[in-house]
């Protein structure tokens, strides 16, 4: 009975591993077929360089053993737009936990300055009550349930002005982050055509909420 109960147990690995590639594989082709709808490239197997070309984007610089994979490059609004799988490794041994996040990146022809909002969290609540703090805003709501985090508060504050706390406030809860020149959308998990699809309206719509005069002084243009 006990070596039955192992076979039995090996097998549901196995199916499980079958049902999981299958999936992926299902994946990719929608993937691809949605990067040739669109006319933009798709490249399974991932691209180098990435935390290099966008420095500025702190997921792309957390923990080790990073991969990207099912890229899919293209344009939009004259933008360069990369959707992909990403995903790093923290710890190791029995302490080792993998990251994995649907990234939508979308480059935003002007400079900006690192700048992270996502949904606030306890471990959030916790750090306040120890210290440490995010940028508070003036709507006491969004303040509660966003966390907010850069090393300009002036920059934060010209980028979240209350059409834009008004947007996320009903937006989808993906984490935005602003890198030296790129905005990028992320979630947990892996993202289907549709995920990158909302994470790209996301993107679009937090670029086009950034004031004019913010541009222009980002630029060093006279307002």
């Amino acid at each position: 009975m006990p070596l039955l109960g192992i076979l039995l147990l090996l097998l549901g690995f196995v199916a499980f591993g079958v049902y999981a590639w299958r999936q992926d594989q299902k994946r990719r082709r929608e993937l691809s077929t949605w990067a040739m709808r669109r006319n933009w490239r798709f490249f399974p197997d991932g691209i180098g360089n990435l935390s290099r070309v966008y420095s500025g984007l702190k997921l792309l610089d957390k923990g080790h053993s990073r991969r990207n994979r099912n890229v899919v490059r293209g344009e939009v609004d004259g933008r360069p737009v990369l959707c992909l799988d990403y995903r790093y490794v923290t710890g190791s041994g029995k302490h080792r936990t993998t990251h994995t996040y649907g990234v939508v990146i979308v480059e935003t022809g002007f400079p900006t300055i690192p700048l992270l909002i996502r949904r606030e969290n306890t471990m959030d609540r916790l750090g306040e009550f120890l210290g440490a703090d995010d940028i508070d805003f003036e709507s006491a709501e969004f303040s509660r349930r966003f966390y907010v985090k850069s090393a300009d508060r002036k920059w934060a504050y010209d980028i979240i002005h209350g059409r834009t706390m008004e947007y996320l406030m009903g937006a989808p809860a993906v984490s935005i982050e602003f890198g030296f020149g790129e905005i990028a959308v992320y979630s947990p998990g892996w993202n289907g055509p549709d995920d990158h699809e909302q994470a790209l309206a996301v993107a679009r719509e937090m670029l086009a909420l950034v004031p004019e005069y913010v541009i222009k002084q980002m630029k060093g243009e006279p307002r």
